[in-house]
């Protein structure tokens, strides 16, 4: 799924965004808290005209923000792909840190912005370059696919990187009969499932989100709602992803929602995902067994709004080591489906 831009309303003669943005969330901001929230919007379109920039948000974000100042919205995938492309002077990543720091390797002249430096990732906290450096070691010869929620240290040291959406063609594009794909072990293994011709060694990093969801969780869910369509992350453990009716990326998850329209669905991954299929599927009914990813909610528009004013807090990236990272997501970005 590419990434997906969305159309901005014009702000009133007060600077208050019109209705028709608050339609937008509606579902999910009681009209009592708009008035605070919009104070905040129509600043961040105002900001982002005087600064020409524009905001790039992960799937994973709250609706006041998705939906309503993002000009951006996808998966890591997609964000990464539009952040090569993109026409503005300032990016600013309403996501976590590894998604910034990429969006500054495809974009070394420009300004990047996160909001919030303690966005971080328990994917990228489960690996470091130097753990990198002795699987090459331990594993002569054998190619190492890294995930893109990793550090650029790490993706530095790395021969290509991969995104939920694209794992398995990347994996395939290396015709070779063994790889190393770090950090998510959850990932490698349910990857492993679909190219069984590859022997895919694995690292033990898990997102803190998706490694608590059991299969459990889901038979409970199917004895409470009969015919419920299940849809799992597949940074969820095996058994999870095996129990559920369809697995993939969250492009991958909003592609089957939009396209299948099943009357009821749970989406086995952040809520926020939830959230945001919903407001643009009103007719659908989602059940809601989801976690919350702490970090990705650290974004506010309130930060946002803080960040453009002040232009912080910029991400940078080290010359040589931005080189080799920026290579590793290049080579990613070129990997096109079979």
């Amino acid at each position: 799924m590419a990434a997906t831009s969305l159309p901005i309303a014009p702000v009133n003669h007060a600077g208050l965004p019109l209705p028709d943005i608050y339609a937008r969330v509606s579902r999910h901001v009681p009209a009592i808290e708009w008035p605070a929230l919009a104070d905040d919007v129509a600043a961040i379109l105002e900001l982002k005209k005087t600064r020409n920039a524009v905001i790039l948000a992960h799937n994973y974000q709250a609706p006041e923000i998705f939906h309503t100042v993002a000009d951006i919205v996808g998966d890591s995938l997609a964000l990464a792909r539009e952040a090569v492309t993109v026409d503005a002077d300032v990016i600013v990543l309403a996501g976590v840190h590894f998604m910034a720091e990429t969006a500054k390797l495809l974009n070394p002249g420009k300004t990047v912005l996160i909001p919030d430096m303690r966005a971080g990732c328990s994917l990228a906290d489960s690996i470091t370059a130097a753990d990198v450096r002795g699987l090459r070691e331990k594993y002569p010869g054998v190619p190492i696919v890294t995930y893109v929620n990793t550090s650029a240290a790490v993706k530095a040291e790395s021969d290509l990187c991969c995104t939920s959406g694209n794992a398995v063609d990347v994996v395939r594009s290396l015709n070779a009969p063994r790889v190393l794909m770090i950090p998510d072990e959850f990932l490698a293994q349910n990857v492993q499932s679909l190219v069984p011709e590859v022997e895919i060694l694995t690292w033990a990093g898990h997102c803190e989100v998706h490694e608590q969801f059991t299969p459990a969780d889901i038979h409970a869910v199917r004895e409470s709602y009969p015919g419920v369509t299940v849809i799992a992350h597949p940074e969820c453990p095996p058994d999870v992803v095996a129990e559920s009716d369809f697995s993939g990326s969250t492009a991958m998850m909003m592609n089957f929602v939009t396209e299948k329209r099943p009357r009821q669905v749970v989406l086995v991954t952040e809520c926020s995902m939830g959230d945001n299929i919903a407001a643009a599927n009103p007719d659908i009914e989602f059940i809601k067994p989801c976690n919350l990813c702490p970090h990705m909610k650290r974004m506010s528009l309130k930060n946002i709004r803080n960040a453009l004013e002040t232009l912080t807090h910029e991400v940078t990236v080290e010359p040589d080591l931005a080189d080799r990272a920026r290579l590793a997501v290049e080579r990613m970005l070129a990997v096109r489906p079979r």
